[in-house]
């Protein structure tokens, strides 16, 4: 998700030829995934991939899913920037791949000398990338200044390990008012000769938010020297506590490194209080460094090792196993270790029998990375969906895209929709399945009131009595956020996707009327569709179609065009096909909408250079945008035109696109979901229709992948997905076989997963007839 709806601000450079397209990889002789002479799969996580060109990744350490993400920021507005050479600090709180500055949290960096400018736009350190590392769960920087800095993390606390000069000056600035984010109010309080504490209050990503408060703690493994603290330019020597309201606010701890040179410090956080940030602290901290590094390090082994891959070169493994570990980063627990958590209605209250999480970035996620997890993690996936519901009991509302305590009502639709509903069709809401359907049915049925944060479906007045969301352009915003309204045409056909995933879990329940009304809700896409130009289009209050009629310059498509979203109806797609003309029509338009016959001559070309126009340029366009979200079941629509084949082009070809380089990523990362595309992708297997539990099948990219599943939901415990001999020129499905057994069709359920053991393709150099048949695509929803 790119969440500039406003000009582009950051214009992206040309992407850099990548290290190794896909088909060199491919065509390598078989190897199992670990590094040349042995080692582990974290030896093969480059953390730095997206750290260039808007991918907003961050390099420093966290472990799956933790409260702390321990990393540098350089000045880029959401973190680090490869590009860049000036480290502002260390700070604690980061999000993979988002499109806007949040987080950045308490900014800590060890300096020498006397105290200088409090501006840590100023103070920053200089830095080589000769001299920095980065692995899962570890980062490492030697300073110009002659500092080493080292990073790693637990759950809730992230630990720094300082090497400085032999000097009686090394100081470590912890800087509480400054951040990726505006900073309300902050407090600092020097507690003792080794102890600092902080309250941050924040606010802001992409427009203004609710506010939210971090409360930190951070022990010293020795006693300082002499410390002080600042506000705005003013240092003062020997003071113990500071409070500002939107200024720079901080404090320095002053060592003494002339024979012990080293200096180590923890850092918990909650969302809580105080107190929960000292018993993290109590319950995760007094470890080494080293043994803190050691824990996170096996932590990430034991996660990568649930996916064994085989075949394609360490280039292509590489880029697929940080993108494995790139889909575990988020969402992030929220909860203290005494499982209490601030709620949505900024009270405070208790997580028993399972573990809080906070940060949805739901209309992304809710397409690819909610899936992957349910499959890799479906225990925290489970959790996780159980917090979104305690969101909506806690609020009275469900969120759309959250981030820690608030809802910033960013990106449009209802989300939340086929993320919950994939939960229950993935059988993470045994004994919850009531408690979230009465959730997900009030927020299809309702708007929230004005006097609350979230906007929900906030055009589902209009949406509920004509079938369609209006787009008003220049609608003054009603909260902070994003507005469907501005997009009503995106709008209209998000609402009609959850409505059809709601119904066909409505069916489940027992709920028939409730299941009939959204499955007719679930045809509103018709609505939309203007039979003169053979496109969806948006319509004005009146039910007037307006914007200009070439699709490629349509208006009223969040982040895209027509052009984009016309295949952004998974639960019926014949539906959709019928309404173009037939399949024969459907496939000259994908044909021209993927540049096809382009495609196949020069895949990776196609990929960069009639494709991919700019991380955030996201309109005047009539070609598929394979950094973007509302494209990336695209490739997946041949499946439904008889031409199965060309779901492989496509998608082997967007496959290119993500290298191990720091501009290896395409486009923003979003919390994982361009990465879980990728995982899912070369795995060959995909959720083709979000918010049930169908998967469709394409060729892998990897001869063999073995997937160690939960048997708590997967009594197999394993899927072996096998595909010898593929490659670039050995790319197409000539049969299938489940268990054994002929397989014929481009799709399997998540029930079919949990009784297989075995997945195999056999590749050929040309199309086949394989995935043909009149029952091979995924059916519609009923």
């Amino acid at each position: 998700m790119r969440r500039r709806t406003r000009p582009v601000r950051r214009a992206l450079g040309v992407l850099a030829a990548a290290a190794a397209l896909l088909g060199a990889g491919l065509a390598a002789p078989a190897a199992a995934s670990t590094p040349p002479g042995g080692g582990q799969l974290t030896d093969l996580v480059n953390p730095f991939i997206g750290t260039e060109n808007e991918g907003n990744t961050y390099p420093g350490a966290a472990v799956p899913f933790g409260m702390v993400q321990f990393s540098p920021d350089t000045g880029h507005n959401t973190g680090y920037d490869y590009s860049e050479n000036h480290i502002r600090g260390f700070s604690t709180v980061h999000l993979s791949g988002v499109g806007c500055g949040l987080g950045g949290d308490l900014p800590v960096l060890p300096t020498v000398g006397d105290i200088g400018s409090t501006d840590y736009a100023k103070y920053a350190a200089e830095f080589s990338h000769d001299d920095e590392k980065a692995s899962p769960g570890y980062y490492k920087v030697g300073l110009k200044s002659g500092i080493d800095a080292e990073l790693s993390a637990t759950k809730r606390t992230g630990v720094q390990k300082y090497t400085f000069p032999a000097t009686d000056k090394a100081n470590v600035m912890i800087n509480a008012g400054q951040s990726l984010h505006k900073t309300v109010h902050t407090k600092v309080d020097i507690l003792d000769s080794r102890t600092v504490r902080t309250a941050i209050t924040g606010s802001g990503f992409c427009q203004d938010t609710k506010q939210y408060t971090l409360y930190t703690i951070t022990k010293f493994d020795r006693p300082f020297t002499t410390s002080g603290t600042w506000k705005g330019d003013t240092v003062t020597e020997g003071s113990k506590s500071s409070a500002a309201d939107a200024e720079r606010n901080g404090a320095y701890l002053r060592f003494d490194t002339s024979k012990d040179r080293t200096v180590e410090a923890t850092t918990a956080i909650s969302y809580v209080d105080a107190h929960g940030a000292s018993l993290n602290l109590r319950t995760e901290g007094g470890r080494s460094f080293d043994s803190v590094r050691g824990a996170a390090q096996s932590a990430w082994e034991d996660r990568l090792d649930d996916v064994k891959a085989q075949g394609g070169s360490e280039t292509l493994r590489r880029t697929f196993y940080s993108s494995l570990y790139r889909s575990f980063l988020a969402p992030n627990i929220g909860s203290d270790v005494d499982g209490r958590y601030t709620g949505w209605d900024q009270k405070i209250h208790r997580a028993k029998g399972f573990t809080y999480y906070q940060n949805w970035s739901l209309w992304d996620t809710y397409r690819t990375q909610a899936q992957l997890l349910s499959l890799l993690a479906p225990h925290e996936s489970r959790d996780m969906a159980l917090s979104v519901i305690r969101i909506d009991k806690d609020s009275g509302w469900l969120p759309k895209w959250g981030y820690g305590t608030v809802e910033t009502n960013i990106m449009t639709g209802d989300p939340v929709t086929p993320f919950l509903t994939n939960a229950y069709q993935q059988g993470l809401l045994k004994g919850h399945e009531e408690d979230a359907y009465r959730a997900l049915k009030k927020n299809a049925d309702g708007v929230p009131p004005a006097d609350s944060a979230p906007v929900g479906r906030e055009a589902n007045k209009e949406y509920l009595a004509d079938g369609f969301a209006p787009y008003i352009k220049d609608r003054e915003h009603v909260k902070p956020g994003d507005s469907d309204y501005d997009h009503g045409a995106s709008a209209t056909l998000e609402y009609a996707l959850s409505d059809a995933m709601l119904g066909q879990m409505a069916k489940e329940l027992g709920h028939e009327d409730d299941a009939k009304r959204y499955a007719e809700r679930a045809q509103n896409y018709r609505k939309i569709f203007d039979s003169s130009t053979g496109f969806f289009r948006a319509r004005d209050a009146s039910g007037a179609f307006t914007g200009p009629a070439d699709p490629a310059k349509s208006e009223g498509f969040h982040e895209g065009t027509s052009w984009q979203y016309q295949w952004l109806v998974p639960q019926d797609l014949p539906g959709m096909v019928g309404l173009i003309g037939g399949e024969e029509a459907a496939n000259k338009r994908l044909d021209s909408f993927f540049a096809y016959e382009q495609l196949v001559k020069d895949p990776a070309k196609t990929a960069r250079e009639v494709w991919v126009n700019g991380p955030y340029d996201y309109y005047n366009a009539d070609k598929y945008n394979p950094q973007n979200e509302p494209d990336l079941i695209a490739p997946y629509t041949y499946l439904s035109t008889g031409q199965p084949w060309k779901t492989t082009d496509v998608v082997h070809a967007a496959l290119t696109l993500f290298t191990d380089t720091p501009t290896g990523m395409t486009g923003n990362d979003d919390l994982g979901t361009m990465s879980a595309w990728n995982v899912l992708s070369s795995i060959g297997i995909f959720p083709v229709q979000p918010g049930t539990d169908t998967w469709s099948l394409s060729t892998p990219v990897f001869e063999r992948v073995d997937v160690t599943l939960d048997r708590r939901y997967f009594p197999k415990g394993a899927l072996t997905v096998r595909a010898p001999g593929t490659s670039e020129g050995n790319r197409y499905i000539q049969s299938a076989r489940a268990d054994g057994a002929a397989y014929g069709k481009t799709y399997l359920t998540t029930e079919d997963l949990r009784g297989l053991r075995n997945l195999s393709f056999t590749v050929g150099g040309e199309p086949s007839a394989w995935g043909t048949g009149a029952d091979a695509a995924p059916p519609p929803l009923k």
